[in-house]
């Protein structure tokens, strides 16, 4: 995913001038019936060791960490959750696909 940058007025010459600071506004989570989440195993650029990676949902980065925090405690492993996106180290994806399903996310499996 591409990174948004942000633009930043340095300096006017207008003492009128008010720049209007567009936040971006947090996104609102959808419940757990309402996203689709996709889980699949992932080797690119992480030196050959898997990953089991969920992708899809949609919603605050508060809520996508304390997903991300759920998943890797009950897988016993590490990771993380950013951009959209959990990571949890090792191959997991079945129990990650079970534990998904039992919170009420609608899950696919993604790849072989």
């Amino acid at each position: 995913m591409a990174k948004k940058k942000k633009k930043y007025v340095v300096y006017s010459t207008n003492p009128d001038f008010d720049y209007d600071y567009n936040e971006e506004e947090a996104q609102e989570t959808l419940l757990a019936s309402e996203q689709r989440l996709y889980v699949s195993l992932d080797r690119k650029r992480r030196g050959g060791k898997e990953v089991t990676l969920v992708e899809g949902f949609i919603g605050s980065n508060e809520d996508l960490k304390e997903l991300g925090k759920y998943l890797k405690s009950k897988c016993g492993v590490g990771g993380t959750a950013k951009d959209g996106e959990i990571i949890v180290q090792g191959n997991f994806k079945d129990k990650v696909f079970d534990l998904l399903i039992d919170e009420g996310y609608s899950v696919k499996k993604k790849g072989g």
